[in-house]
């Protein structure tokens, strides 16, 4: 099971690859997290937003939950529109809470 709740049938390839990579990171925990961004997001997110997601999924799980966290300072190459727009999606009062 995925965990998405989003069909993929209106989604071009490259969109449906990242929806399931998004649920299939590794962790659970970073299922949960990119999952439910990509869930919502995903068919939002133009060709140069779907650059920067994708390098973002590259990058170790254990990283990026740091750097969405703040208990680790996010690499300029990793700090774009798209990474601030994820941690923005589970901030409560300014704060990532996933």
């Amino acid at each position: 099971m995925t965990g998405t709740s989003r069909s993929s049938t209106d989604l071009d390839i490259r969109r449906r690859k990242a929806l399931f990579r998004s649920w299939h990171r590794g962790t659970r925990e970073m299922d949960l997290v990119l999952g439910r961004f990509a869930d919502a997001e995903i068919d939002r997110l133009d060709d140069a937003e779907m650059d920067d997601y994708e390098l973002l999924m590259e990058a170790p799980d254990r990283d990026l939950f740091q750097w969405l966290t703040g208990e680790a300072e996010t690499p300029q190459n990793y700090d774009t529109s798209v990474f601030r727009r994820i941690r923005s999606f589970y901030a409560v009062d300014g704060v990532f809470r996933p």
